[in-house]
């Protein structure tokens, strides 16, 4: 029975970072919409699919209990507002021709979670997470020298999921539950901007295409169903094992972004990936090593 759990969360561990690494498909046929107005659709109808998931799975005391906590409500704001830029740059990046940089962004993640973890929950670093935190800043540097300039959108990327991260670790929240709300936060004013603000010719629904109409909805599809399967396989696996399948997404994008987009891959930029990826080899397996000397 335990390995049979455990098979059911592996699939869906390899479920949600499949689909997080093909995202940019999706972003990239309504290249032709503005990113704001797919942010729009992305908030309503995530918000729309979470609350009849939870209804449909009895959530609803969950969302009750949290609502009637005014310093967890605080806090899950501050959360969405994290969120909602990091879902807002992906949509730009993908749809400006930057998914190297989303690619980047996301394979440093992992790293800055680790600085954050040290800076602000008071958590040493192995030796080993050190010099992997140290190469990714290495990394960096060398595109700072080569370039001229900090990479802008694969930092905020990574440092404002990190962050938000760390913002739902301290909160004994569901995670279903405290994503609705968190929808449901940015969810008036991205009505607000819908109605106020966005002028353009797809902006009426009505006035749309059925398959254009469809594409707007299958924005909910896109940001939840990975983070159901995400949430079913941390049910299942421990935190440790779900983070080794942490790299497929960012993996997917790179090679979309190198092979399929055909966005260029600068030498500067190359290096820096290397330096990424021998720091994300270091980590994984110090993590590994540990792990299963805790097992033991």
């Amino acid at each position: 029975m335990q390995n049979n759990e455990q098979k059911l969360g592996v699939v869906n561990a390899i479920a949600a970072y499949l689909m997080w690494g093909l995202a940019p498909i999706y972003f990239k046929t309504l290249e032709s919409v503005n990113a704001d107005e797919i942010m729009v659709h992305r908030v309503v109808w995530s918000s729309v699919l979470l609350l009849l998931f939870v209804f449909a799975t009895a959530r609803i005391r969950a969302v009750i209990s949290t609502l009637v906590q005014p310093g967890v409500l605080i806090k899950l704001t501050i959360s969405a507002c994290f969120l909602g830029f990091n879902w807002f740059l992906f949509i730009w990046a993908v749809n400006n021709d930057h998914i190297l940089d989303a690619s980047l962004g996301y394979y440093i993640n992992p790293l800055f979670n680790v600085a954050l973890g040290m800076v602000f929950l008071n958590e040493r670093l192995r030796k080993w997470q050190l010099v992997a935190v140290l190469l990714a800043v290495i990394g960096v540097l060398i595109q700072v020298v080569t370039l001229g300039e900090l990479p802008i959108i694969s930092l905020a990327l990574a440092g404002s999921f990190a962050i938000y991260g760390l913002i739902r670790k301290k909160l004994q929240v569901n995670s279903i539950a405290g994503l609705l709300i968190e929808s449901s936060v940015m969810l008036p004013i991205a009505l607000l901007y819908w109605l106020w603000f966005v002028n353009s010719s797809t902006s009426n629904m009505a006035e749309n295409s059925l398959s254009l109409n469809l594409l707007f909805v299958f924005a909910g599809i896109v940001t939840t169903a990975p983070l159901l399967c995400f949430t079913a396989a941390a049910k299942r696996l421990t935190l440790s094992t779900v983070g080794f399948f942490q790299y497929i997404g960012p993996s997917i994008m790179f090679v979309l972004a190198t092979f399929y987009y055909d966005e260029p891959l600068e030498p500067s930029k190359l290096v820096t990936f290397g330096f990424i990826w021998l720091a994300l080899v270091i980590y994984s397996a110090d993590s590994m090593k540990t792990y299963r000397k805790l097992k033991v």
